[in-house]
């Protein structure tokens, strides 16, 4: 997060001090409207007209492409199955890596979703250009690719690619596998249950004189895992099996 605010501090219109899950959004800029496809594919690559072949070709090369990688490094591609949730079924594929204490790819599941891209449509009128094609942005279904990623930093994370143009990519990461990551590499013992963390003891003093550490250098900023106002904490001697927030 602190490279994250140095990058884009200036920009930021409200700051969280703690994240859960998290969503993010990715596209190529040049690539969301109909006059930068025009652009791209006339003016970039010297390929008009723009034909519903032109545009298909980018889809079938990029599958060829996440094809080509899943064969070279032994990953599991699928289709996903009806009614099975993808976290599920994934699940063992994960746990199987972090028994290796590996990290990358894992599984990647195909699914035909919802979403937008651009089609070539033939004109409706004469028009002087004989090879004009209006180019729209329309919803329809198609392919959609889920990697299921294992990362050193972040954990466990999931990236979706819509195959089409403008082939924008979800990111869905959930903040307490970092936290998780963290505690281990402090050496802070504690036990995760889905998204609760269980602490056990700690050394009287310990952890005051950390926060008063920490409030000195920085009062304004609350540490990862401070608690806040109405919290449960564990009090000196609690049991190893009382949640703390």
């Amino acid at each position: 997060m602190e490279t994250f605010n140095k990058l884009f501090g200036s920009l930021l219109a409200f700051v969280y001090h703690c994240f859960d899950r998290i969503v993010i959004q990715g596209y190529l800029p040049l690539l969301t409207r109909e006059e930068h496809i025009v652009h791209f594919f006339r003016d970039v690559l010297g390929l008009y007209p723009i034909t519903k072949d032109v545009l298909s070709r980018r889809t079938t090369e990029y599958k060829h492409w996440v094809e080509a990688f899943a064969r070279n490094h032994k990953i599991p591609m699928e289709w996903a199955q009806k009614g099975v949730r993808k976290e599920d079924y994934v699940r063992p594929y994960l746990e199987r890596m972090q028994r290796r204490n590996r990290y990358g790819v894992c599984f990647i599941l195909q699914s035909m979703e919802q979403g937008f891209s651009f089609q070539s449509l033939n004109p409706k009128y004469a028009n002087p250009d004989p090879n004009y094609r209006p180019i729209r942005r329309r919803p329809s279904r198609f392919t959609h690719l889920y990697f299921y990623i294992r990362d050193e930093v972040l954990g466990p994370m999931v990236m979706c690619v819509g195959t089409f143009l403008p082939f924008q990519t979800t990111y869905y990461i959930n903040a307490h596998h970092f936290i998780e990551g963290e505690l281990k590499r402090q050496g802070i013992r504690f036990r995760k249950d889905d998204n609760a963390f269980f602490v056990g003891r700690r050394r009287k003093g310990v952890a005051g004189r950390s926060r008063q550490t920490r409030c000195q250098n920085d009062p304004q900023a609350p540490g990862l895992l401070d608690a806040g106002a109405g919290s449960e904490v564990l009090q000196e001697g609690a049991g190893c099996d009382q949640p703390a927030a």
